[in-house]
Formats: structure tokens, sequence, C-alpha cells
């Protein structure tokens, strides 16, 4: 009996230790749980971070070469949208400081800062690193304060989609792709006279207006002709672009609307007052914010030709005498000259232009085989070659009944380098959308 008490006290004592083991093991276990899941969660709200801090960055990624410039303004921007995200449970701040911006030419090669980045740099690579994150469960197991990172790479690349102002650029006779015989620089005009009745007449130029669909209105704008081109000047433009066009068009009589052909587009004169929204002006009294809200200014409103800019090319990024090239009045939200406003508007303030502001005047054009002659005669309509990205150089703005509209021709609207960044869904290497931002790791 003696002994079977003592072997009863023996097996107590064992218990006890394993009781204690198997706590350690329980504690371990839901450690790997729910700390591995702290952690798993940290990399998913470190990885959001991220992806919109790459992104974000390589929307500057224009130009060719690109200016060093461009790298800075990258750096600031992804960290500016990576710190909006959140951390922890979406309860703690990602700081600026746990964000590294760096460049590349490519994707195995060197990355770095905005300020060693090279003109050919057009990949982008934000990494967040959240440090000193303390383990609830682990330190039972001995582990201290972890580490999580999040890597994100992003370039421009051209999209499938995107959207157009309601202008033509004729290609040149005899000319081929990418350029139909426009040169990167230089600018080229649509004149025409304003007669009576709302018409235009005598048109000539390389620029002519273009309805992308004259059998149908552009969803949420009413009416067709002037009245829809207008609605599409004021708002986004025609998005969903056509493809490129056959060989020729059928004439205006066909009842079935031909793909990447356009028509002509009623030659109205309305079409002045939506065009100069976007240099921020507005007719009457001062804008407001109304106006602002539902056609915006692009974030300058500045004016070249040859009496502004003397260089009469290259606005762009150029340099001629005092006036600022574009790129610089955009980072100063300058207004457009007194000089140059259409008697009986007003313009949008600066303080207007830095809320409502956006990328309005680096537009998208349908380059038009032959347009100066099968639009101009008979409603007939022009095939779509390409699309050219062009800069509006100033405002809709008559001289008696005479009216010039002119644009600076920045290229082909998907090759690389140019600054027709804009919204749109990815495509492939052939898509002819402007370039958009895109995550490549």
């Amino acid at each position: 009996m003696r002994n079977r008490h003592a072997d009863r006290d023996s097996q107590r004592g064992v218990v006890a230790i394993i009781t204690a083991l198997s706590l350690v093991v329980l504690v371990g276990f839901a450690g790997l749980a729910l700390d591995g899941g702290h952690l798993y969660l940290t990399k998913t709200e470190l990885q959001n971070g991220a992806d919109a801090c790459a992104l974000a960055a390589s929307y500057e990624l224009t130009g060719s070469p690109i200016s060093p410039e461009n790298f800075t303004r990258a750096e600031n921007a992804g960290k500016t949208v990576g710190t909006e995200n959140r951390v922890d449970f979406q309860g703690g701040a990602i700081a600026a400081a746990d964000i590294d911006v760096t460049f590349s030419t490519s994707l195995a090669g060197s990355w770095l800062p905005a300020g060693g980045a090279t003109g050919n740099s057009k990949y982008v690579r934000c990494t967040i690193t959240r440090n000193g994150i303390a383990p609830w469960f682990m330190q039972v197991m001995g582990f201290g304060d972890q580490t999580v990172s999040a890597i994100a790479t992003a370039t421009l690349a051209p999209s499938q989609n995107n959207c157009a102002i309601p202008m033509g650029l004729c290609t040149h006779p005899s000319s081929s792709a990418p350029h139909f015989g426009y040169v990167k620089g230089d600018w080229y005009s649509m004149n025409f006279k304003e007669s009576g009745g709302g018409t235009m007449e005598n048109l000539t130029g390389d620029f002519r207006w273009v309805d992308f669909d004259p059998s149908t209105t552009t969803p949420n704008c009413s009416g067709k002709g002037a009245q829809e081109l207008s609605c599409l000047f004021e708002g986004a433009g025609q998005c969903n672009l056509p493809p490129n066009g056959p060989s020729t068009c059928p004439t205006s009589g066909n009842s079935t609307p031909t793909p990447g052909c356009v028509g002509d587009a009623g030659q109205k004169t309305s079409i002045g007052q939506a065009f100069n929204t976007r240099f921020g002006i507005c007719q009457g009294s001062a804008c407001t914010d109304g106006e602002l809200k539902s056609a915006p200014p692009d974030f300058t409103g500045l004016a070249y030709n040859t009496t502004t800019w003397s260089l009469g090319r290259d606005a762009y990024k150029g340099s001629s005498g005092g006036t600022p090239n574009f790129v610089a009045a955009r980072s100063s939200h300058l207004q457009v000259q007194s000089s140059e406003l259409p008697s009986g508007t007003n313009q949008a303030s600066t303080a207007q232009m830095i809320s409502f502001g956006a990328d309005r005047r680096l537009v998208t054009v349908p380059l038009l085989e032959d347009c100066a002659g099968s639009l101009d005669s008979g409603g007939h309509h022009a095939p779509i070659r390409g699309y050219a990205c062009i800069l509006l150089l100033e405002p809709y703005k008559k001289a008696g009944s005479d009216v010039t509209v002119s644009a600076e021709y920045l290229g082909a609207s998907n090759e690389p380098g140019s600054p027709c960044a804009t919204s749109g869904a990815v495509g492939s290497s052939t898509s002819v959308g402007p370039l958009v931002p895109a995550l490549v790791q």
C-alpha cells in the first residue's frame, strides 16, 4: 500500500511537468497563428502602400530623356501617397522615413535614389519597411521584435483604352508612322473664319474638329454635333476610342458606322467656350467652384504664341526669354495672361487651379488620313491611323472673324517618354493608348 501511494505521488509530479511543457507548445502554436497572422496582415498593409507609392511615382516618369526634376517629383509623390496608407490593423501611420524610392533603367539593373537616376531610368521601386513589431505570444519561444518589408515596382505602359479630345491631326501626304510627317516640339494650327449662323468656313491647317461616331450621342452628353463636342471638351473627352481604321472610309450616308472612321463635327462655333475651360477661362464674371468642378482647368492656363514665346516651338520644356515653359508654369499654377483672355470672360484664380486643376492640356488626338480632304467635303469620314500627344497652346480667341487653334506636337501617344500619361486600363505593347502607370513587380 505504501508503494502504491508513492507511485501516485510520483505520477502527480510527472503530470505537472507534462502540463507545463504542453502549455509551452500550445502557446507556441497560438503564437504561430496569431503572431504569424499579425505579421502577414502587416505585410499586406505595407504592400498596399508600396503599390500605391510606385504607381503614383511612375506617373512622373514622362519625357525622353526623363528630367532630373521628374525623379524628385516622383519620389515626393510616391512618399506622399504611400503615407496615406495605414498599418497595424489600420491603426498606425506609415512614416515617410520608412519609404525608400529608387529608380533603374531595367528590372535587373542597379537601383539608385532620385539624385542618381539617369534620363532613361523608366522603372521606379518603392520599399516600405516596418521595424519593431513585438510578438504577442512568440516571446515565450525566445522570439524578439520582427521586421516586415514590402516592395513594388512600376513603370509607364501603353493603355488599351484612353480618352481623346474631339480634334483630329491630319497626316501629311506620303508620310509614315509613328509621326506621319510631324516634328516633336513644332507648333501646328487650325485656321478658320466664323461666319453668321454659327458655322466655320475656310478651314485650313493641320487640325480638324471631329466626331468619333456621328451616328450616336456620347454617354452623359446630350445632343449631337457641336453640343456633343462641347460636352467632351468640358469633360474627360471621348473614351474607349476606336482602333485604327480601314484604308478608306465610306461616306456619312452609310447607315452602319465603320470602326476606326470619324466624321466632321458640324463646324459650330460654340465649341470655343468649352475649349477654353481647359485654360481656366469662364464666361462672364469670376469663375465659381461649381463651374470648375464640372469643367476642370489644367494646372496652368498660361498661353503660348509667338508674342508670349518668341522661340515659336518647344513650349513644353524649352526656354524662351523670361516666360516659363509649360512644365514650370504647371508647377507654379500660373494663370492665363490677361491679354489672352477672350472678350467677356474671366479666369480661374491660382488657388482654384490648385484645388480643381487636372491634366487637361496634354491631350490625345487621333491621327487621320486625308482629313483635310474627306472631312471638308460633304461630311465624309476619315480613317484613324494612330493617336498623338499634343499640348494645347492658347485659348480659342477671335480676331474679327478669324480664329486660330494651335497645339505643339509631342509625339505618338504610346511611345516611351510620352507626357500624355492618363487614365486607362493597361494594354499590350501594341496598344495605342497613352502611357499609364503599371505595376510590373
